[in-house]
């Protein structure tokens, strides 16, 4: 099996698992870390470490970073939590259509309290301008939420140029950073970004955990999702997972460490995918032109194939772990509705891989894998009675 899904999800990377054993265990560090006595004081310690170490990957404070359960509930926290602090009359929210299921779907929660939702329509590359999103302002535009590397196509909004220009505004500024911590740099240090969710796995932590970033200069402020015992400053009860936190903190170091070097690798294995199934006819490449990692994700190649049935497609690649898009819109079974809102026809959109590579990924694997995959669609195309070269 050849797994070229890192988008979905990342392997554990083997020192956040050795750095997770130890509290897992009955000995040491299974105490929660809410708990005054030595052991829980313990468990805290380590957790607070993490909370440092996933600051210093984004360049944020420790005390900026609030655990959740991963980026589907940061986005939820982040947008219903901005809303609902300054109350849910005469709000409005402005996003675009090919943002993750998270952040749609907690936008149409919001407009069924009365927020009002502008979903901007991106161009046929997958982007939306900064000058887009300024045009959709209203008097009463309370948060711009934009994801900065698209999670099907792999598309880079420029988050950092239009971050000063919400602030000037006075717009708080949501960001999906999923796709792009650990891939491409970021520092909020210099980056006005008010909220930014992350997610572990996929920067080879744990799955179960995941941050959002909460600036507090000048403050965003949110209004509680999950109500309990006030952790995380009142932002998000529960006890938190200490081997999930360890994890995820060693994860985000491990990934600054590597951050050059795996961007300018992954992205020369996108683009050998891209040439080797080139040899193909009717192919299209969905996302930036650009062939640089400026707009382009270096981890994510999405590509549609013309005369071929999607689920034909990938039932034919039992040894080729790929997606047709988004791990969490795949029960559908619908087509993507992010190639749809860059132009594409339902029967492109459906007959369209997503290929994502990682730090497992070997050129060997990109070559053997264009192979299986030149051969079906030819074999497919070949079946069927519509296909014309």
């Amino acid at each position: 099996m050849i797994y070229l899904d890192y988008a979905a999800t990342a392997p554990l990377d083997p020192n956040a698992l050795k750095a997770m054993l130890p509290f897992l265990r009955t000995d040491s560090g299974f105490a929660n870390p809410a708990s005054a006595h030595g052991p829980g004081v313990q468990a805290r310690n380590a957790v607070e470490a993490a909370r440092a170490q996933v600051a210093a990957l984004i360049g944020a404070e420790p005390n900026e970073i609030v655990w959740t359960s991963g980026a589907t509930e940061s986005n939820n926290l982040a947008l219903k939590g901005a809303i609902e602090f300054r109350g849910l009359r005469s709000a409005h929210i402005v996003s675009a259509r090919t943002e993750h299921k998270s952040v749609l779907d907690s936008c149409r929660h919001l407009e069924t309290v009365g927020v009002r939702v502008t979903l901007l329509k991106p161009d046929a590359d997958g982007l939306v301008s900064p000058e887009q999103v300024l045009e959709a302002l209203r008097p009463d535009t309370t948060l711009v939420s934009l994801m900065w590397v698209n999670n099907e196509i792999g598309a880079v909004q420029e988050v950092q140029r239009l971050a000063p220009l919400l602030r000037e505004r006075g717009v708080l500024f949501h960001v999906d950073a999923v796709q792009g911590v650990g891939k491409l740099p970021l520092d909020l240090r210099s980056t006005p970004i008010d909220l930014l969710s992350v997610s572990a796995h996929k920067l080879y932590g744990p799955k179960g955990i995941g941050a959002l970033y909460v600036r507090r200069k000048p403050r965003a402020r949110l209004a509680p999702q999950m109500h309990g015992g006030g952790h995380e400053w009142g932002m998000r009860s529960g006890t938190l997972p200490t081997h999930q936190a360890v994890g995820m903190g060693v994860a985000c170091e491990v990934a600054a460490a590597r951050l050059r070097v795996d961007a300018e690798r992954l992205g020369g294995l996108r683009e050998l995918m891209w040439q080797c199934l080139q040899v193909l006819p009717r192919i299209h490449r969905n996302g930036p032109a650009e062939s640089g990692n400026t707009r382009r994700a270096p981890h994510v190649l999405n590509v549609s194939f013309e005369g071929v049935e999607g689920e034909s497609l990938r039932a034919a690649l039992p040894q080729l772990a790929v997606s047709s898009g988004s791990a969490c819109s795949s029960a559908t079974q619908e087509p993507s509705y992010v190639l749809r809102a860059l132009g594409r026809d339902d029967e492109l959109a459906n007959a369209s891989l997503r290929f994502s590579f990682g730090r497992g990924t070997t050129a060997e694997h990109v070559e053997l894998a264009a192979q299986m995959v030149i051969r079906q669609v030819q074999r497919l195309r070949e079946l069927s009675p519509l296909w014309t070269a």
